[in-house]
């Protein structure tokens, strides 16, 4: 979103909750906020058609899939696939980390888009204020009366006052930038993802996460005729430049085993390369503001942690304002950080560790190569190592 120029409003609305962000993250705060009976606006300066088909991977923790079922969004237990763990495999042999038995839990394979896509219908059916396609967004007077400005589609200039704002507006945050003096933590990646969608059938039932002398790759799912597939690259390298046969050569080379396991190969139909990193950023709350998921932080995707914590961050936020606009108790938002950034810090740590643990460094030594290797028996080998793998992977259970 763009900082606006000054300009006086055409119209203005009063609501008790304005929401700069209108992705998963932010509908789900407006849904959990609507059962509480406390009402919202939502912004974002996308079309909700354009985030409808960006296509984005999903793995939902069991307590990212109970927010939804108890909230009565549930869509995801007719077409989501329950995975009850995951193979980690190298030196070309899978092995199973199986989260059920370990740790009596599950995750869900359910794209972001189909999250956003339930919340969004849900909403509206529920005679959400959501404004989509808008610009020059400015957010005013966060300390003590927040005022959310914006131009329509029709060029039309608007003002929203309300009680509280919250930040869901994602990595490129201007909400962010409204905290004064904030903290933040920073790790880049010398590495990317090349990711594919692929017409083909299902190469494995659950995830496969490979560590290979070639690099990472992961196989994933995605329809009975649609698969998601990555492979570790250079963050500057360029998708066009490989062909279909050159993607299918790389995947089936860092999956080669003594098994004989080959992926199933179809026509590749979306290819691109995503650049990731760590970043945390304290506070985050600022008098009437509150950031939330990626607005905060983002995380690599290798743990399956970056919409899992969002909706994490809700789920603290969703408590917190109720408290706040029902009950008067102003004390409720100095908690929010503190209790946000304690599970922030356990995903970014399991995100980083799964990281390392599985990507190749240029350069590495040859000791660097044995320790990773080592590392990955240890948790195979290990009922302790493999209940960390799979308690931090369906998402440690709130106590």
């Amino acid at each position: 979103m763009s900082i606006a120029t000054p300009a006086q409003p055409a119209s203005s609305t009063r609501t008790q909750v304005a929401i700069v962000g209108g992705g998963p993250a932010g509908l789900m705060l407006s849904h959990l906020l609507h059962l509480a009976g406390i009402d919202t606006v939502v912004v974002d300066n996308r079309a909700a058609e354009a985030i409808e088909t960006t296509h984005r991977a999903g793995i939902l923790e069991r307590d990212s899939v109970r927010l939804l079922v108890d909230s009565g969004v549930d869509r995801v237990l007719r077409d989501g696939h329950r995975h009850e763990g995951i193979d980690l495999r190298f030196d070309g042999v899978s092995h199973r980390i199986d989260f059920e038995g370990l740790v009596g839990a599950s995750c869900w394979l359910y794209p972001q888009t189909d999250v956003f896509i339930d919340l969004h219908a849900r909403r509206t059916a529920d005679g959400g204020d959501l404004r989509y396609g808008i610009t020059e967004t400015e957010v005013l007077d966060v300390l003590d009366a927040p005022r959310v400005r914006y131009t329509d589609a029709a060029g039309t200039r608007h003002e929203i006052v309300a009680d509280l704002v919250v930040g869901s507006d994602g990595s490129r945050s201007i909400c962010r930038d409204l905290v004064p003096n904030p903290t933040r933590f920073f790790r880049e990646y010398p590495f990317a993802w090349f990711g594919i969608l692929t017409e083909s059938a299902p190469s494995a039932p659950e995830l496969i996460y490979t560590r290979s002398e070639r690099g990472f790759a992961l196989v994933s799912q995605r329809t009975e005729s649609v698969q998601r597939l990555y492979f570790q690259c250079d963050p500057a390298e360029d998708p066009a430049a490989w062909s279909d046969d050159r993607i299918w050569g790389e995947l089936q080379a860092r999956l080669a085993g003594e098994d004989g396991f080959r992926l199933n190969e179809g026509p590749v139909i979306e290819r691109t390369v995503l650049p990731f990193r760590s970043f945390v950023q304290t506070p985050m709350r600022h008098g009437r503001l509150l950031l939330a998921g990626d607005a905060a932080h983002t995380v690599p995707p290798t743990g399956a942690k970056g919409l899992n914590l969002a909706l994490a961050d809700v789920r603290v936020l969703a408590e917190t304002i109720e408290r706040t606009v029902k009950k008067g108790d102003d004390a409720a938002l100095d908690s929010y950080t503190d209790r946000a950034l304690a599970r922030v810090w356990k995903a970014q740590h399991f995100s980083y560790w799964m990281t390392s643990m599985l990507h190749r460094l240029e350069g590495a030594s040859d000791f660097d190569e044995q320790r990773q290797l080592g590392e990955l028996a240890s948790i195979i080998g290990s009922q302790a190592g493999s209940t960390y793998l799979a308690e931090g992977y369906t998402g440690w259970p709130e106590r």
